[in-house]
């Protein structure tokens, strides 16, 4: 994959460095880089998702879950979008893929679901449900986005407009990003395993001496 636009501004840094930084550092590492294009286009999406989830029980229910979504994620988004960006440099690809899958779900979705719960949202459970399967999506791309440059606030950034105008272009890169993974790591693991010999000679006594 490549780096994007700021190819060769960091250099590459292992997933478990980042992950000692946001614990040791979280104030410099979330707060302060707190991004607010994760903050907006988070809060719109998933505040609709819970308004549609919950139309089914009125529009003043709909209202008022679209209303709490709207206010929790337009201030928590943008942490989170932080810790995704924190991952942009990281290497393994793939881990630090899996890393931000499993460490943003479980902070946010669990806050989420406070909120909703202390808010009284109605259809509670299928605004969770849309929500948890589009966080499974959103963080695997707004990492691949990031990792060319778009959707980020730090050292580099471009203006949120500029961004839009590359999303055709990135949807299109994060389809292929999968399968392009997947044959990279299938052809080193069989490079690795053609290198090898098939069979060893076992070494006699005569060829030792």
């Amino acid at each position: 994959m490549n780096k994007g636009v700021n190819d060769g501004a960091e250099p590459p840094q292992p997933v478990l460095r980042i992950l000692r930084d946001l614990f040791l550092h979280p104030v410099d590492m979330v707060v302060r880089r707190w991004n607010w294009k994760s903050a907006y286009l988070s809060s719109i999406i998933r505040a609709l998702i819970f308004f549609c989830a919950n139309l089914a029980a009125g529009p003043r229910a709909a209202v008022a879950a679209l209303l709490t979504e709207l206010t929790f994620r337009g201030v928590a988004s943008g942490f989170y979008g932080a810790i995704t960006e924190a991952f942009r440099y990281a290497e393994p690809e793939w881990a630090a893929a899996l890393v931000a899958m499993i460490l943003l779900p479980i902070a946010g979705h669990s806050a989420e679901f406070l909120v909703h719960f202390l808010r009284g949202t109605v259809k509670l459970k299928a605004g969770m449900i849309a929500s948890v399967s589009f966080t499974a999506v959103s963080t695997a791309f707004n990492l691949y986005a990031m990792r060319q440059g778009a959707l980020i606030t730090g050292e580099g950034q471009q203006s949120l407009g500029n961004d839009m105008k590359r999303m055709p272009r990135l949807i299109i890169g994060f389809l292929a990003w999968a399968p392009v993974g997947i044959w990279r790591v299938l052809s080193r693991r069989i490079a690795a395993i053609s290198r090898q010999p098939l069979f060893t000679h076992p070494v006699s006594e005569t060829d030792s001496e």
